[in-house]
Protein backbone atom coordinates (compact mmCIF):
# COMPACT_ATOMS: atom_id res chain seq x y z
CA UNK A 1 0.00 0.00 0.00
CA UNK A 2 0.88 3.61 -1.13
CA UNK A 3 0.41 6.67 1.18
CA UNK A 4 0.81 10.08 0.24
CA UNK A 5 2.15 12.90 2.52
CA UNK A 6 -1.70 13.90 2.85
CA UNK A 7 -2.83 10.57 3.69
CA UNK A 8 -0.24 8.65 6.21
CA UNK A 9 -0.46 5.37 7.48
CA UNK A 10 -2.80 5.66 10.75
CA UNK A 11 -0.96 3.23 13.46
CA UNK A 12 2.95 2.15 12.19
CA UNK A 13 3.59 -0.65 14.10
CA UNK A 14 6.86 -1.66 13.15
CA UNK A 15 7.08 -3.57 9.96
CA UNK A 16 3.70 -3.56 10.48
CA UNK A 17 1.83 -0.09 8.23
CA UNK A 18 -1.99 -0.64 8.96
CA UNK A 19 -4.50 1.42 7.66
CA UNK A 20 -3.92 4.53 6.60
CA UNK A 21 -5.58 7.67 7.94
CA UNK A 22 -7.76 8.11 5.20
CA UNK A 23 -9.34 4.28 6.23
CA UNK A 24 -8.87 5.17 10.13
CA UNK A 25 -11.14 8.43 9.27
CA UNK A 26 -13.76 6.41 7.09
CA UNK A 27 -13.73 3.80 9.75
CA UNK A 28 -15.33 6.58 12.62
CA UNK A 29 -17.73 7.95 10.35
CA UNK A 30 -19.37 4.76 8.92
CA UNK A 31 -21.49 4.59 12.00
CA UNK A 32 -23.19 7.82 11.37
CA UNK A 33 -23.16 7.00 8.02
CA UNK A 34 -25.32 3.85 8.33
CA UNK A 35 -27.64 5.74 10.66
CA UNK A 36 -28.44 8.41 8.04
CA UNK A 37 -28.92 5.64 4.91
CA UNK A 38 -31.80 3.42 7.27
CA UNK A 39 -34.90 3.59 5.13
CA UNK A 40 -38.15 3.37 6.73
CA UNK A 41 -37.78 -0.33 6.56
CA UNK A 42 -35.49 0.00 8.91
CA UNK A 43 -32.88 -1.72 5.91
CA UNK A 44 -29.00 0.34 5.24
CA UNK A 45 -27.81 1.14 1.96
CA UNK A 46 -24.32 -0.13 2.65
CA UNK A 47 -23.22 1.14 -0.41
CA UNK A 48 -24.21 4.71 0.07
CA UNK A 49 -23.16 4.26 3.79
CA UNK A 50 -19.35 3.00 2.78
CA UNK A 51 -18.96 6.13 0.16
CA UNK A 52 -20.30 8.49 2.62
CA UNK A 53 -17.94 7.62 5.06
CA UNK A 54 -14.81 8.03 2.34
CA UNK A 55 -16.76 11.57 1.40
CA UNK A 56 -16.31 12.57 5.26
CA UNK A 57 -12.61 10.91 5.31
CA UNK A 58 -12.03 13.21 2.34
CA UNK A 59 -12.98 16.07 3.29
CA UNK A 60 -11.28 15.50 6.86
CA UNK A 61 -8.19 14.91 5.16
CA UNK A 62 -8.90 18.16 3.01
CA UNK A 63 -9.51 20.42 6.29
CA UNK A 64 -6.05 18.90 7.41
CA UNK A 65 -4.29 19.80 4.74
CA UNK A 66 -5.40 23.28 4.61
CA UNK A 67 -5.00 23.83 8.54
CA UNK A 68 -1.21 22.84 7.53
Amino acid sequence: MTTTPDNPFAFPQGSFDGMTLRDCFAAQALPSCLSASAGQDGCYDYVAAAIGAYMVADAMLAARAEKG
